[in-house]
């Protein structure tokens, strides 16, 4: 029977996706035996991160500071944005190093079944980025999946009266995949050949 203390911390690290109890546990381990040094960095780490974690006001993503990275960035071409659902696929298309524009995060996707409407979503902000000017193309990367080519087709349809160009993430992602969990080849085959919507 552990302590308390160590239940909690495994419960806690049980939360996080990809960990059960039991893969929870063996990390807990794994940082009890190493605490002098990993155990220690872990922790500075989470402080560091809770103090200075921010949103970032003009995209969504999360960063350290304020405009983030990649709005601050000014060697990035203005003229693109691409729109993905969450941050995970920020960090996904932006590892890959293959997009050198801007980016808008939705914060979710259209979903009729778990009651997330437009509003719900940063597509009002998106809207006022295009109308402000300076956007020349508007890239739809949403996830394969129904509610992501939903979302996809609302956000084509409100941007139609805006003079830019909309293009999609070609369907060589698998339907129902998460950009996420893609290797940078497929992300890249799929950025490679995007196309205008509609």
């Amino acid at each position: 029977m552990a302590s308390q203390e160590i239940e909690t911390l495994s419960a806690a690290l049980a939360r996080l996706p990809g960990l059960g109890p039991r893969s929870a546990r063996r990390a807990v381990l794994w940082l009890v035996k190493r605490r002098e040094t990993s155990l220690v960095q872990l922790v500075e780490a989470l402080a560091a991160v809770q103090d200075t974690l921010v949103e970032c006001e003009t995209c969504g993503n999360v960063d350290t500071r304020n405009p983030c990275g990649i709005c601050a960035d000014h060697r990035r071409d203005q003229r693109q944005l691409c729109v993905v659902e969450d941050v995970a696929d920020l960090w996904a298309l932006d590892r890959a190093k293959l997009f050198t524009g801007l980016y808008h995060v939705l914060g979710g996707r259209l979903s009729a079944l778990e009651g997330v409407r437009p509003e719900d979503l940063s597509i009002g902000a998106l809207i006022e980025r295009v109308a402000a000017g300076g956007i020349d193309e508007v890239v739809l990367a949403m996830n394969a999946t129904l509610e992501g080519q939903t979302t996809a087709h609302y956000i084509a349809e409100r941007l139609g009266d805006y003079p830019v160009r909309i293009t999609q993430l070609a369907h060589g992602l698998p339907v129902g995949g998460e950009l996420d969990y893609l290797d940078e080849g497929t992300l890249a085959q799929a950025l490679r050949a995007r196309r205008p919507v509609g």
